[in-house]
This record gives structure tokens, C-alpha cells and sequence, in this order.
């Protein structure tokens, strides 16, 4: 699945007066503000004028279908590309599949399309989200955007941004949250007047990514901060890991009827062949095991004891789904 984010062609970049320590600008005060409020957070690409629908990708990659859907929201338009392979990334990252020539899909999208590449966002340096960021810049000048804790970890990047940072994307207001967990330099996109999160490896719809650098107080801190946002916000996460999430989560909380209807839906997205992002926060406080780290039943499932610390909890579910 890729994640194309257009902006209307009339709109333009610009950058507010004051600049932060990164050198982009943010708002005077952006920081002080209440995190319910404007919480900041990603892995996509942003493109300066609108696209149009995928329709074919190398056959280098093995790919043996397309499909296209378009969610619109304010002047916002994000398309999902959703191609039948085990790993999906967003736009806000520069490639498609985990393969070597990561960044073709996005070059054949955009000469289809006679588009030109303005900047690259990457929620954190793993190589299946940054493999392509070296040749995308080359050819067609885009800037790259990424985590200041991970700048050293990022190739090509041009733009350092950290938290409490505000971004402003054709009269888009574009809000940065470190959410560390998965990686130490994490971070997420939040847009909004669009109603839209990019949380790239942080949070997936009913699972949350693997502790690779980070520890699970770390990772239940950055899950609390994206689900402070509005309950409405769609989010767009990384991968299309909806349906295998769905077993474990099913297999450990098989009395949430919330979540029986849920995975009753994904699976019938998926059979059908079609994404299951995005989602919405309201579904996942309702139905991911991450997120629910006070169930009951969960925890008598898995032995984790009624005193436990919520982060306490989140660890022993993690270490229980990479065992499933």
C-alpha cells in the first residue's frame, strides 16, 4: 500500500517567521500548547501537485495486483495503493515494497503522472521506509524530512524535525510528535485540519510496532500521546498488518464483541482484496490489545497480574505477539 498525499494545485508551501532550533519554522509558543489540544506526529511523501491513481507497478517487484482507494478530506487528498505483498508503506516513507529497487514504484507513479517530487517524509531511518530516499532526491530534488534524533540514521536527510515542531505543507498545518518505541527516533505526522495521522511503525491498526531500540514504557507513553487526538482521526499506518493483527488480537481478548466486528470487517476487506486503513483512534481504543492494557481479560489470559503497571502490561502482550 502507498499513501500519495496532494495538496490543491493552487496551494504552495510556505513557512510561518519564527524558525526553531532545526532551522524550520514552528509556531511562537507551539510547545507550551495542551497536548490534547495540538499533539504533534508519520511516513509519507509529499507531492506539490495532485495525482493521480496508480495503476501498474514494475513487474520487477511481483506484483500481481492494484488496487486504488481515495479518501479526501479538506484540500487533503490521500490515495491508498494496495499491492498483494506482506509489507505496505505510506507515502510519508519512500517506498513500496521491501525489495531492492525500493524507490520504483514511486518514479513510475510519478512519470505516469508527469508529477515532480517535492519532499520526502520518513517516520523513522529502518531501511524499508528510507531505502529510497537517496535516488528520489537525485532525480527530482526533493527535500528530505525525518526525526532529529535520527538524523544521522536517515539518508539524505535535509530537514530535521523534533518534537513540538510545526510544519506548514500548502496552507496545511503539519504537527511532529516523537513517538519512540519501535525505534528511538520515531516520529509521527498529524494533520489536523485533515483529521489524519501518519504513525508509520508506531501504531498499526490492533498492534503497535515491535521494541526494536525502545522499551515499553517508552512505547505505552508514544501510543498515549496519538491517542490523545480526537477520536475521529484517521490514521495511516506503515503496513497492512490488519488481519494477521486480528488473530492475535481475537486470540487474546475473544470476548470483545467490538473487536469480533472488527475482524468480521477486515477480513472481508481483505477477501475482496481492499486496505483496512485507514482507521480510525475510536475503533482502535475500542479493539487493539495495545490499547487496552486495563482489560481484564487480557490480563487473566496472560498471566499478568491486576497490580501490574499499563506499560508493565503492553510488555507482556508485545512479548506474547511475537511468540504468536
Amino acid at each position: 500500500m502507498q499513501t500519495l498525499c496532494r495538496i490543491a494545485p493552487s496551494a504552495m508551501a510556505s513557512f510561518p517567521c519564527s524558525k526553531s532550533r532545526t532551522g524550520v519554522s514552528v509556531w511562537p509558543g507551539m510547545r507550551q500548547l495542551s497536548l490534547r489540544k495540538h499533539l504533534l506526529y508519520g511516513f509519507m511523501q509529499l507531492f506539490s501537485m495532485p495525482f493521480k491513481t496508480i495503476r501498474g507497478v514494475s513487474r520487477t517487484l511481483k506484483v500481481s495486483k492494484l488496487c486504488s482507494i481515495t479518501s479526501t478530506s479538506s484540500s487533503l487528498q490521500i490515495e491508498l495503493n494496495l499491492a498483494e505483498y506482506p509489507v505496505i508503506t505510506v507515502i510519508v516513507d519512500t517506498q513500496l515494497l521491501r525489495v531492492n529497487t525500493h524507490s520504483v514504484p514511486v518514479m513510475d507513479a510519478l512519470s505516469r503522472n508527469n508529477r515532480n517530487l517535492t519532499y520526502i517524509l520518513n517516520t523513522h531511518h529502518h531501511y524499508d521506509h528510507t531505502g529510497g530516499n537517496l535516488e528520489l532526491k537525485a532525480r527530482y530534488g526533493a527535500k528530505v524530512i525525518g526525526s532529529g534524533v535520527d538524523s544521522d540514521r536517515i539518508p539524505g536527510i535535509d530537514i530535521a524535525l523534533n518534537d513540538g515542531d510545526q510544519w506548514m505543507f500548502a496552507g496545511h498545518e503539519v504537527f511532529v510528535m516523537e513517538t519512540p518505541g519501535h525505534t528511538r527516533g520515531h516520529v509521527s505526522f498529524y494533520f489536523p485540519r485533515s483529521k489524519a495521522i501518519f504513525t508509520g511503525d508506531t501504531l498499526f491498526s490492533l498492534s503497535c510496532g515491535k521494541l526494536f531500540e525502545g522499551t515499553p514504557e517508552q512505547m505505552f507513553s508514544s501510543l498515549g500521546k496519538i491517542m490523545s487526538l480526537p477520536d475521529d482521526t484517521n490514521v495511516y499506518c506503515g503496513h497492512e498488518y490488519t488481519l494477521s493483527n486480528s488473530k492475535f488480537a481475537l486470540s487474546i481478548e475473544a470476548g470483545n464483541e467490538e473487536l469480533q466486528s472488527y475482524a468480521a470487517h477486515v477480513a472481508n476487506l481483505r477477501k475482496k482484496g481492499l486496505p483496512t486503513i485507514p482507521t480510525t483512534l475510536k475503533a482502535e481504543k475500542l479493539c487493539n490489545p495495545f490499547l487496552r492494557t486495563s482489560s481484564t481479560e487480557i490480563r487473566n489470559l496472560l498471566k499478568i497480574p491486576a497490580t501490574a503497571e499499563d506499560a508493565e502490561a503492553l510488555g507482556a502482550i508485545r512479548r506474547a505477539k511475537d511468540n504468536f
